[in-house]
């Protein structure tokens, strides 16, 4: 059943990068960057194939990639800011989230966010959703853009590498690399778990 909802989705996202090239890298990329979970783990590669086959240079593929996250992003991050902060800040209290944890958090992400978001920006499903929540702690704008452009551009690089020395045998890095999207899950749904312990408890 799985399997029927994905396959189509994976057919259109080689389709396109195949017919589009770089633009169709970009595109795809923004879409995933903006709180769509187009899978970045067979968007690149594809590209990555293509440089096998002498149609695409990995730079610019990556290049590609990383402006596609960066246009995908920002229109997140200002829904985060202008929709998601004030639904928190006049709701809050019905989801768990006092006053005091939002200021927590915007002092947590005022010191450490660029790195936070830098580093988000290398991680499976996280990098998906990382803009709107920084969006919603009004983290530094040019500073974000920054983070997720070089941020992506090396997640993409690595993935345009990896399409490259798997070329059609792509299935063996999925297999592989699904392992850490289940890991990652686990560890936010605990993460959450924990949170809604702490508030419940209180």
């Amino acid at each position: 059943m799985l399997h029927q909802l994905i396959d189509p989705i994976l057919v259109m996202i080689r389709e396109t990068v195949a017919q589009w090239g770089y633009l169709g890298v970009a595109v795809m990329m923004a879409i995933e960057s903006a709180n769509i979970p187009l899978p970045s783990e067979a968007i690149m590669p594809t590209a990555g194939v293509l440089v096998q086959q002498g149609r695409m240079d990995i730079n610019l593929a990556a290049l590609a990639g990383a402006i596609g996250c960066v246009l995908g992003s920002v229109p997140s991050y200002f829904l985060g800011m202008y929709g998601g902060r004030p639904f928190v800040e006049k709701y809050g209290k019905w989801i768990l989230v006092s006053p005091a944890d939002l200021d927590t958090a915007d002092k947590w992400v005022a010191r450490w966010g660029d790195w936070t978001f830098f580093i988000c920006r290398m991680l499976p499903v996280v990098r998906t959703f990382i803009s709107f929540p920084a969006g919603m702690l009004r983290a530094h704008f040019g500073l974000f853009v920054l983070s997720t452009f070089v941020g992506s551009f090396i997640w993409c690089w690595f993935l345009t590498w990896v399409g490259v020395k798997f070329g059609e045998n792509m299935e063996v890095f999925t297999d592989v690399w699904h392992k850490f999207d289940v890991v990652i899950v686990l560890v936010l749904g605990g993460g959450f778990g924990y949170y809604l312990y702490r508030h419940l408890k209180h």
